[in-house]
């Protein structure tokens, strides 16, 4: 990578910072001020600063970073911003008489030693000159002009800088701030989603996991739908490739990031979107996260930056699965950013921002303007309903008001169905056509339609090629087209809640609801859909109910699918995992009639089901079990056979998954076992196992590891609590007395992978020129109609 100072191409950078509005431009003066003076810097809002924008008190210490100001006395400091959203304007200085007046009063009161004036615009010799004169004639000892290619220098010369204002990225050309692979990277990012740069706002919530990321080199973001996660691990991403030089992967599950890490190349930068399921917790991902957590560690130890997002309830759901010892090392409460967190003055920034980049005419923000404060005081207050607002394909009809706009912001998903309604056929196939890819890439352009998919088109009255019209059309407001790292494009919904708003709406078109699930690609199936009784209460993430009358076709797909050969390239873990997805949706999404249409399908399930692996509670096939013994599905010779395997691994485990009821996963074998039954299970452990703890602990030992989190170690726990709440003590004993053998040998082995993580973070960042500036009585969209 270059040096601090360095650029790639030749000449000035020039970034247009006049699309900034006047409030984002104050905010980056301070941050620029703050990183190439290396002083805290505090700003004011408009309304009580007495003519300053910003302030510094104390001895100054002359920092030695390239192009940083030298040659500046003590203070006090007072810096002044001005900005023009007029590109390539000059400042005069008649423009600055209001400004002039207030610096007498500035130097009489003793807070103005040192005037800076901050501009974005150009400033002549002749200009500058003429400023310095009357500001010294006002009584100023040391006037500073910077104007707008100063800012561009600097933001140039200092990596630091942009990664905590990352959205100078989409301000000017990257070439030459970037060196060669940083700017391929870069270029390749912020073509996937160019609005998002230029829209984007440095929250708390960013400059927390910018933090994460540089002290830890790890992040989970979560959040609400529509909050800002992906946003944030795009700039992130962006960020790591200027800072660190670091390519770029956007792997889709735990197994791709660990096949593709590669030790030899330190700067990798891993993004993960909806880790543990898109729209609902799927539990083959948690489990696969759990089992890949080790080596996902090892890969940051040796330099890696992983950044992940989830959705707070999957996240929620998803936790209890992932191993208890990731905890410490992943420093949680360091390394966990809920990025809904946003101030009042952030919220207003990313409704402003939204509609500055919006397509709304003149007249229309002019009107909005007095209610866009109220707007961003909306709860919740997501960003893609401010995106939504700045678009006129999402307003047709709104209300100008103020009830008329909180609404939208506070309500997105009621007024869609409406703005989904008024939507042409060709539209409408477009979109069902996008929705039906499921959470794959998306939709590939240019599209040669298959079979499925010119159902689908014909179904909605439309044609092939209106509906190819009709994606391009959609681009940039419903739809959004994205180039993967491969070089292939892709059509895909602008955000999450525009394909729940869809799913919502299509409930109410039945005419198309069979030919949506034809086409519907197979993880679209599995993860957008449930099967559950129609007056089921429905998940968090369940986007599409299907009906009574398709569980036959539904069943018999599933099936197929739970029965696909492995493809001849397909990774095991992949076609591992497509099974998984099968079982979870027939334990977790399947009422009784559907689960009848399915055995009904697949009779050769129950064979798979009773070959659970231990431990069992972390195997879906026992909750599928116990869900058709509920059923009346489970017939009471495969009954004893799943009881019977469970009496192997209770030895030869030792699995003590039977008895562990505190977990929620435990209910199954309190379904499964009788009271005898349940009995009989404590005589055979203590009549075969308790005779052979001591042979058996050599053997477990034998693949044991120093790992924190160890099955048999878990188990002996377990069994000693159980059988001393029986009263047996003997066994108890002994089963306490293996452990302990078991643990210390345990314990001093090497973990499979080092421990992880300094112990500690560095916040000087927050404390070093953070600062939270009260309301302002100048409203943030006073310039929004200009």
């Amino acid at each position: 990578m270059n040096s601090a100072g360095e650029v790639a191409a030749v000449g000035s950078p020039r970034f247009a910072l006049h699309t900034l509005g006047w409030r984002a431009f104050q905010d980056l003066c301070a941050a620029v001020l703050r990183e190439v003076w290396g002083q805290s810097v505090q700003a004011f809002a408009d309304s009580n600063d007495g003519g300053r924008d910003g302030a510094f008190y104390g001895t100054w210490l002359p920092p030695t970073r390239p192009g940083s100001v030298h040659d500046i006395p003590q203070g006090p400091f007072v810096l002044q911003c001005k900005h023009t959203k007029k590109a390539d304007a000059t400042l005069a200085p008649s423009e600055l008489d209001d400004e002039f007046d207030k610096v007498s009063a500035l130097v009489k009161r003793g807070v103005c030693g040192t005037y800076v004036l901050l501009t974005n615009a150009r400033v002549t010799g002749t200009s500058e000159e003429e400023i310095r004169r009357r500001l010294r004639a006002a009584g100023v000892a040391h006037p500073l002009v910077l104007d707008g290619q100063w800012l561009s220098d600097m933001i140039a010369a200092h990596r630091g800088l942009r990664m905590f204002v990352p959205r100078v990225y989409g301000l000017g050309d990257l070439s030459q701030i970037l060196d060669e692979r940083a700017y391929a990277q870069a270029s390749v990012l912020m073509a996937s989603a160019p609005e998002q740069v230029t829209t984007f706002v440095v929250t708390g919530a960013y400059r927390k996991a910018a933090r994460a990321l540089r002290d830890h080199g790890f992040v989970l973001l979560l959040g609400d739908p529509a909050v800002g996660k992906s946003v944030i691990a795009l700039m992130l991403a962006i960020s790591a490739a200027d800072n660190w030089g670091c390519t770029a992967i956007k792997a889709r599950t735990s197994e791709e990031l660990v096949q593709r890490w590669n030790p030899h190349e330190k700067d990798q930068f891993f993004w993960l979107d909806d880790a543990f399921g898109a729209v609902r917790h799927e539990e083959h991902l948690t489990h696969a996260w759990a089992r890949d957590l080790p080596h996902v560690m090892s890969a940051v130890k040796n330099g890696a930056r992983v950044v992940l997002t989830s959705r707070s309830y999957i996240y929620n759901e998803a936790r209890p699965l992932l191993k208890p010892y990731a905890y410490p090392r992943l420093h949680e409460q360091h390394v966990t950013v809920d990025v809904a967190d946003l101030t009042r003055e952030e919220r207003q920034q990313i409704l402003y921002n939204h509609l500055a980049a919006g397509d709304q005419p003149q007249d229309v923000r002019a009107q909005m303007k007095p209610h866009l404060e109220a707007a961003a005081d909306a709860a919740p207050f997501r960003p893609e309903a401010a995106r939504r607002l700045g678009l006129s394909a999402f307003t047709p009809g709104l209300s100008l008001t103020r009830q008329g706009i909180t609404a939208f912001m506070a309500k997105p998903r009621q007024l869609l169905a409406d703005v989904y309604d008024q939507l042409d056929a060709h539209a409408h196939a477009a979109l069902l056509l996008t929705y039906a890819t499921g959470r794959d890439r998306g939709l590939p352009s240019p599209t040669a339609f298959d079979a499925a998919q010119r159902d689908i088109i014909e179904r909605a009255g439309a044609t092939p090629g209106g509906t190819n019209k009709a994606l391009t059309a959609l681009t940039g407001t419903f739809l959004t087209l994205t180039t993967g790292l491969d070089g292939q494009a892709y059509w895909a919904f602008h955000h999450p809640t525009l394909w729940e708003g869809f799913a919502a709406w299509l409930t109410t078109q039945p005419h198309l609801l069979s030919v949506v699930l034809t086409g519907m690609t197979d993880q679209a199936l599995l993860s957008r859909t449930d099967c559950l009784g129609p007056g089921s209460k429905q998940r968090l993430g369940t986007l599409l109910r299907i009906p009574p009358p398709l569980y036959r076709e539904t069943a018999q797909r599933l099936a197929a699918l739970r029965h696909q050969p492995r493809g001849r390239l397909e990774p095991w873990q992949q076609h591992y995992d497509r099974q998984q997805a099968v079982l979870a949706y027939l334990a977790r999404s399947s009422c009784d009639a559907f689960l009848r249409a399915y055995v009904a399908a697949d009779p050769q399930v129950y064979e798979t089901l009773v070959e659970f692996g231990s431990p069992a509670h972390y195997d879906t096939r026992t909750t599928v079990l116990a869900r058709l013994y509920q059923a009346s599905l489970l017939s009471e010779e495969v009954r004893q056979r799943a009881i019977g395997r469970m009496k192997e691994l209770a030895i030869a485990s030792p699995d003590a998954s039977w008895i562990e009821d505190e977990d929620w996963q435990k209910k199954v074998w309190h379904l499964l076992l009788t009271d005898e039954e349940r009995e009989q299970l404590f005589e055979h452990v203590r009549q075969e196992l308790v005779p052979r703890l001591e042979d058996m602990v050599d053997d477990w030992l034998s693949d044991a590891t120093g790992d924190e989190d160890d099955p048999v170690d878990s188990a002996l726990l377990w069994y000693t609590h159980a059988f001393e709440r029986r009263r047996d003590h003997n066994a108890a004993a002994e089963f306490d007395c293996a452990r302990d053998v078991y643990h210390q040998e345990r314990r001093s082995r090497a973990r499979s992978e080092g421990s992880w993580g300094p112990d500690a973070w560095d916040d000087r960042d927050e404390r070093r020129g953070g600062y939270q500036p009260p309301d302002s009585h100048r409203s943030l969209f006073d310039d929004i109609d200009q």
